[in-house]
């Protein structure tokens, strides 16, 4: 099968497509068995992502369960600072913890051991590739610089975004350049993922929602833009999902401005403003990853109201935000039934 006919790709060249292609943000994750099997076999998280035997196992088990349009690389977005030595760990129940950055360190930051750093990376899109069905759409993806700088600043999550909003205001020539050079770590790592065999990319900016408009605008659009067009002068006609989590109104602009083929929706966007957006070209999403958890009516509402508005346009089918552990196969089956009538 040509990849031009798989099905997610189609609706990203703009085609309405009956039932709409679907996968789940976090589909391999721990609400598997068999996740959790390979997650402690790993040791740890970071172990996991950088092992290309087990990162691979675990991208295809959601494909072997549910037969998902697409499959989405196991890895993390904060490979990145991985790779530029911010001393990344994971600690059960808190989350990554990284030494967080100064200003005055920005500019000492070294990019150089990247490529080698993240081959492993690379080597499991390339064996996923060789893996996948034929017909299933291979996701590779990044965090959006915004995003992974928020974790470098605070050298943890933080509910706000507090410390990285400070940052920027009161460091701007040192935000400005952190997000430069993550534009371009990314860039790169995106165009080795579509050479190695993704046939298109994802860039996650799950905390663009707390920026005002001209943050948004320095922090989410730009470094996006950046990366969009270095991505596509390396690898032309690359197809490029953005994802701006909780960008509320602002993403009106956001595809003209970035360039992304589709925008991804969480599940606070209004089903009419996300039929207006789609006039524009294909949307992602957006079902309330709660609706899962819930089944049932709640469900099969949750599923109805959007196939009814967006159905008849390019959309690829998804949750507004990525799976939780506690969600039941079960109801994630129904999903599909459901979708695919």
């Amino acid at each position: 099968m040509a990849s031009e006919q798989r099905r997610l790709l189609r609706v990203l060249d703009g085609e309405s497509l009956t039932p709409p292609p679907v996968w789940l943000m976090r589909q391999a994750g721990r609400y598997l068995p068999e996740y959790r099997e390979t997650r402690a076999r790993a040791g740890s998280f970071l172990d996991l992502c950088y092992n290309p035997d087990l990162a691979v196992e675990v991208t295809l088990q959601p494909i072997r369960r549910f037969g998902f349009d697409a499959s989405i690389l196991f890895s993390d977005i904060l490979v990145i600072p991985d790779a530029l030595d911010r001393d990344l760990t994971f600690v059960q129940g808190e989350g990554p913890q990284l030494r967080p950055i100064a200003p005055e360190e920005v500019s000492r930051l070294d990019p150089s051991r990247a490529e080698t750093h993240l081959a492993p990376v690379i080597e499991t899109v390339r064996r996923l590739r060789a893996e996948l069905p034929d017909e299933t759409t291979l996701i590779g993806f990044c965090g959006a610089p915004w995003t992974v700088a928020t974790y470098m600043i605070a050298g943890h999550g933080t509910p706000d975004q507090a410390p990285a909003r400070l940052f920027g205001y009161r460091h701007p020539e040192a935000m400005e350049q952190l997000l430069t050079l993550l534009a371009e770590m990314s860039a790169d790592y995106l165009i080795r993922q579509l050479h190695a065999g993704a046939d298109c990319v994802q860039i996650f900016d799950s905390w663009a929602g707390v920026l005002d408009e001209a943050s948004f605008a320095a922090y989410a659009v730009k470094p996006v833009r950046r990366i969009v067009d270095k991505v596509r002068a390396a690898v032309p006609g690359a197809k490029i999902i953005g994802f701006p989590k909780g960008a509320g109104a602002l993403l009106a602009g956001y595809r003209a401005a970035t360039g992304v083929d589709a925008v991804g929706l969480d599940w606070s966007v209004p089903l009419s403003f996300a039929a207006e957006l789609q006039a524009q070209g294909a949307v992602q999403g957006n079902l309330d990853p709660l609706r899962l958890i819930a089944g049932g009516r709640a469900l099969e509402e949750g599923v109805e109201r959007i196939l009814a508005t967006l159905g008849h346009g390019p959309l690829v089918f998804n949750l507004g935000h990525g799976i939780t552990p506690d969600a039941p196969i079960a109801h994630v089956e129904a999903l599909l039934r459901q979708i695919r009538g």
